[in-house]
């Protein structure tokens, strides 16, 4: 046995026998009190107390062999067998239970369902579990909590008699828990069905939470008592714990503030004060975060839907400056989580483009998919490199080609063609029948977006014109139905529109436009071009203009700020691939940032697009302002 399992069990033992001597010299105290002090009685009492230092003794040397064994369980049925081979004291159900839970928690799915069949079946069980129940009103509180938890972790239905006792008796000792029992009782519940008992004991503990709330003065204690109210704690009382932490934030330490974010993601509770307040903390001390922790605060940010420049930007420049220090997974765990923020860390994919470059044949599948994920999405500027990256990493991918299913080689194309890349050995698998017909049973759930892509490609195709080996055209029957339109008329958009053409006779406006059946177009403003000199109505030579020869068509367009890149008015993905194609079809694309337009005044507004659509008679003193408003 280790010298640390010896420890750790003398220590159970000790805590256990310390109790009953306790209790038994209390026992002499008062027996010595009331009986006559003779010199007869006085040899009583000394031989009693060595008889009881004796069976203390033997006590101990049976605990020391009992906590000995059960640190040597590797399932949970020996467990069992053991709990057969000794009288189980109040004690040592929970560690029993703990135990139990403990080794079942380490071992493959598989293997964890077959001991816990074997677990189900031993009689044992069923004894520990009816011995559980007699004494669950002597066991110390926090042992009925850890036992509580692991019941439920182990399977054992909630409904049962057992797990509801367990559950009244919580109640009944609820008060009198302290902040490590209630934070037990608490990662239970979560795990827990609703019913009457679990209902009763989520109001319980808030209230006890909204009690001792007041008091409490350690930041640990406080974000305990928030981790245990969750999801569920009400808007007035999330107010009092931000009202709390904000008053005791002089005193957060590094990691303090870290768990702050991730126990504020765990409540799903935005507070951007006290998010401010930790993230400005973490931001100053960036080198002293610990890789896993970083990460987590990240994906903490993701789920509160928070987003701070100063924090993405420190990172990116961070990890960037050491390259050789991160694993190429730690990499690709940073920017996917920094795609899902919609920011473009622009230090750090600079270096990891190179990284790619030199070494693609050390990418996975997974890989080279997250890799393009992220680089479409973000609409990054490979600048000099791009075709050596788009080129290492198609490569990279037709070493998997043999192996791909369908729709991993959709979603590689798809995010390749979006970059303006246009891969013929991929393209060519993907659209060949055989390929297609692995697409006729994709789930009805997953059709909608299957759909999207091939359009998408479909798109790229007809309007990219990519010089392929030979044309190449997507099966009709994989597109699916045209996107109809569903978005209504922006309101302040078309008023500021209407405006500008008031004393514009020779232009028009057409509103919510469909081009492709794929793209929306707020507005289509149709004017004739600038200095464009009239055409004679007979021509020497016969000739006439067209209509999109004589005229200037602007697509003014508006989407949401999820569109660009967070803190930049560079377009994300499949916006860019949008004023791409609109630029291909003849339209001279205007970009209106739906949230950045709101911020300002209507006079603001119309003077820009009056800017963008009319330069030609725009005063250009008055430009700089508005620009700086929408960048």
């Amino acid at each position: 046995m280790s010298v640390w399992m010896t420890e750790e069990v003398m220590r159970w033992a000790l805590r256990f026998c310390s109790r009953r001597s306790q209790w038994t010299q209390r026992s002499f105290l008062v027996t010595a009190s009331i009986k006559d002090t003779s010199f007869p009685s006085q040899l009583t009492q000394v031989w009693g107390t060595r008889q009881s230092q004796t069976c203390l003794a033997r006590s101990l040397a049976s605990s020391v062999r009992f906590y000995s064994q059960l640190e040597c369980c590797a399932s949970p049925s020996d467990v069992l067998d053991l709990t057969d081979q000794y009288a189980v004291t109040v004690r040592q159900i929970s560690p029993c239970l703990n135990h139990m839970w403990s080794t079942c928690k380490k071992m493959s799915d598989e293997q964890q369902r077959y001991e816990m069949q074997l677990m189900f079946e031993h009689p044992a069980f069923v004894k520990l579990l009816q011995r559980a129940m007699d004494v669950v009103g002597q066991m110390p509180n926090k042992d009925v909590t850890y036992s509580l938890l692991s019941m439920v972790r182990l399977g054992v239905p909630q409904r049962s008699r057992v797990v509801q006792t367990f559950l009244r008796t919580c109640q009944e000792k609820m008060n009198d828990m302290d902040e490590k029992s209630l934070s037990i009782l608490a990662a239970c519940l979560e795990y827990m069905e609703s019913s009457p008992n679990v209902i009763a004991l989520k109001e319980g503990m808030r209230l006890v939470v909204e009690a001792r709330l007041p008091g409490i003065k350690k930041v640990v204690a406080l974000q305990t008592m928030m981790r245990m109210l969750g999801k569920d704690a009400p808007l007035p009382l999330r107010q009092k714990l931000q009202r709390k932490a904000l008053s005791m934030s002089d005193q957060f330490s590094l990691p303090n503030t870290q768990h702050m974010i991730s126990t504020m993601a765990t409540m799903g509770f935005y507070s951007k004060p006290l998010l401010d307040v930790c993230i400005k903390k973490i931001t100053e001390n960036l080198h002293a975060v610990p890789f896993n922790r970083l990460y987590a605060v990240l994906y903490s940010c993701k789920d509160l839907r928070y987003r701070n420049l100063d924090l993405l930007t420190g990172t990116s420049d961070y990890f960037a400056s050491m390259p050789d220090l991160w694993t190429n997974k730690q990499v690709l765990l940073f920017l996917s989580v920094f795609e899902s923020l919609a920011f473009c860390p622009t230090a750090l994919m600079e270096v990891y483009t190179e990284r790619v470059i030199t070494s693609p044949e050390t990418l996975t599948l997974k890989d080279l998919l997250c890799i393009l994920k992220v680089y479409s999405s973000l609409n990054y500027d490979l600048k000099h490199h791009r075709q050596q990256f788009l080129d290492s990493v198609s490569q990279a991918l037709d070493s998997y080609l043999p192996k791909m299913s369908g729709f991993k080689l959709l979603t590689s194309v798809y995010y390749l063609i979006q970059l303006g890349h246009f891969p013929s050995a991929q393209l060519e698998q993907l659209l060949q029948s055989s390929t297609m017909e692995q697409f006729n049973n994709t789930p009805t759930a997953f059709l909608p977006k299957q759909e999207r892509m091939f359009q998408m490609v479909d798109l790229c195709l007809r309007l990219d014109r990519p010089p392929l080996p030979r044309p190449l055209t997507v099966p009709p029957s994989v597109l699916g139905n045209p996107t109809l339109c569903s978005t209504p008329v922006n309101p302040w958009l078309s008023q500021s529109l209407q405006s500008i053409l008031v004393d514009q006779a020779d232009a028009k406006l057409e509103e919510m436009v469909m081009v492709e059946n794929f793209y929306f177009i707020d507005g289509v403003i149709t004017k004739p071009l600038p200095n464009q000199t009239p055409v004679p109505e007979a021509s020497s030579c016969g000739e006439e203009l067209s209509p999109a020869e004589s005229s200037q068509r602007i697509a003014v367009i508006c989407p949401s700020y999820s569109g660009f890149c967070y803190g930049t008015s560079n377009p994300r993905g499949q916006l860019a691939v949008k004023i791409r194609h609109l630029k291909v079809l003849g339209y001279d694309p205007v970009v209106v940032s739906q949230h950045e337009l709101h911020s300002v005044s209507e006079e603001k507004r119309i003077e820009f697009l009056r800017g963008q659509i009319f330069p030609e008679l725009h005063r250009p003193e008055t430009q700089p302002e508005v620009e700086q408003l929408c960048s």
